[in-house]
């Protein structure tokens, strides 16, 4: 009982608005409290946890995602991909998308995606005519491929709180995250075709930013059409090849996953500076500064969750969710139905991080007792919390695209929740739940499993 008290007191307190690391604290306060816990044995164990080689792909991952912002890598990406839109307003969502993926395989993170690929993709989208709740419902939900096309933060935190292979995790993720990929494409398509008029008031913004575009565009296009000249169109050609050489080194063994995160941090300077001259010393300087804070940002939440976590296993909690779950039926479906949902509301009111080092410990126990793997539960787990991240009320990845898109809330909530969730999430995630081999698959391939 106190174990699940301690859990209700943690989602009391992020509902109201407490930071996620001083929530952990406070529903740990409590065990501590009530079984007269010693606090500094718990201090002991947080360290020791966080002794090792993988968490120091956190911080690399961080600042990658960070150069490759800054560096102009993301923006000749999407140069890149551009050329097979074609001018086709429906391909220009597309390119968005596989952006995001390609993107996410590289920085890892989604908050990082959706920010970078959808401060260059905004503009774009927005003079083709998408509305920005439309932007903003697709950046959101692809931001989240982020996490799913390996290298991924997010498996990489669950590969270190549950002990299972780091690589049998990326592997795990890449069939749903493909899928994700095709169903938001197709969804895109059928918005682009079926959405309503413009007001009057969006319809002006949108004549407003063409004539700026337009002017902006015509300073440009003399540099630039002689730069892609002397380039011979082969300035996204760095761009495109660093998530090939960052997964076919890892996976090909020339090196590991940390010796990935730093080759990326490497590959994304080199180029930056050196190829597409985005950035010099003051800029450097603001991305390592910029960096260090969102890393230790984790850091920090890493050593109180882990404690928090250690607790929770003292007082059986894995045990205590089993029982009251079997309680109410004792059906596999329906069982790991509530636990699919349970994940959803974590991923609702945490970050994808928070909600991974917390569910991945807890749960792991629970889903073995119900036939599923560790390494089906990581693809089960990154899509719960991608698909929580981007769910109203809370949404922090949702209400993230909205800032970068200059969406409204009331814009957001049709074509995420009862368009892309509907016809892209859930069916995504149903899949993954009880088709095992969809996860499994490429893990057995190659000998991770």
């Amino acid at each position: 009982m106190t174990a699940l008290t301690a859990l209700l007191i943690l989602i009391v307190v992020m509902v109201i608005g407490v930071p996620i690391p001083l929530s952990f604290l406070a529903s740990a306060a409590y065990i501590c409290f009530v079984n007269g816990t010693d606090h500094l044995m718990l201090f002991t164990y947080g360290f020791r946890v966080q002794n090792t080689i993988l968490l120091l792909t956190i911080p690399l991952f961080v600042m990658a995602g960070a150069v490759i912002d800054k560096g102009g890598i993301g923006e000749k990406l999407i140069e890149g991909l551009e050329r097979f839109s074609k001018g086709s307003k429906v391909a220009l969502g597309t390119v968005t998308i596989v952006a995001c993926a390609i993107f996410g395989a590289v920085s890892g993170s989604a908050s990082a995606t959706t920010s970078c690929i959808g401060s260059i993709m905004t503009p774009r989208l927005k003079e083709n005519g998408y509305t920005a709740g439309h932007i903003e419902a697709l950046l959101a939900s692809s931001g989240v491929l982020g996490i799913m096309i390996p290298p991924s933060i997010l498996m990489i935190l669950y590969a270190w709180g549950t002990g299972t292979s780091v690589l049998a995790c990326f592997l795990a993720t890449i069939i749903p995250g493909i899928i994700l990929i095709i169903l938001f494409s197709l969804v895109n398509a059928w918005l682009v075709k079926h959405e309503g008029p413009e007001s009057p008031e969006a319809r002006a913004a949108l004549e407003q930013m063409l004539i700026d575009a337009q002017k902006k565009e015509a300073e440009k296009k003399l540099v630039k059409a002689e730069h892609e000249k002397r380039k011979g169109g082969t300035s996204a050609i760095p761009a495109v090849l660093m998530p090939i050489f960052l997964l076919g080194g890892i996976y090909g063994g020339v090196f590991t996953t940390t010796e990935g995160a730093a080759f990326s941090v490497l590959y994304s300077l080199v180029i930056g500076i050196f190829y597409y001259r985005k950035i010099d010393f003051p800029t450097f300087r603001k991305t390592l500064s910029q960096s260090g804070e969102t890393a230790g940002t984790i850091m920090v939440m890493l050593f109180m969750v882990s404690i928090l976590s250690r607790l929770y296993m003292t007082e059986n909690l894995p045990d205590t969710i089993l029982n009251t779950l079997t309680s109410i039926s004792s059906n596999r479906i329906v069982l790991l139905l509530m636990i699919n949902l349970f994940m959803i509301i974590i991923g609702m009111l945490m970050d994808d991080c928070s909600g991974t080092t917390l569910c991945g410990p807890i749960l792991m126990p629970v889903m073995g007792a119900l036939g599923v793997t560790p390494v089906q539960f990581a693809a089960i787990l990154s899509v719960n919390i991608g698909m929580g991240n981007v769910t109203p009320p809370t949404a922090p990845l949702l209400y993230l695209g909205g800032r970068v898109a200059g969406a409204q809330v009331k814009d957001m909530l049709k074509p995420t929740f009862m368009i892309l969730i509907v016809f892209a999430w859930l069916p995504t995630l149903i899949l993954t739940t009880f088709c095992s081999p969809l996860s499994l698959f490429l893990p057995k391939l190659l000998g991770y499993v």
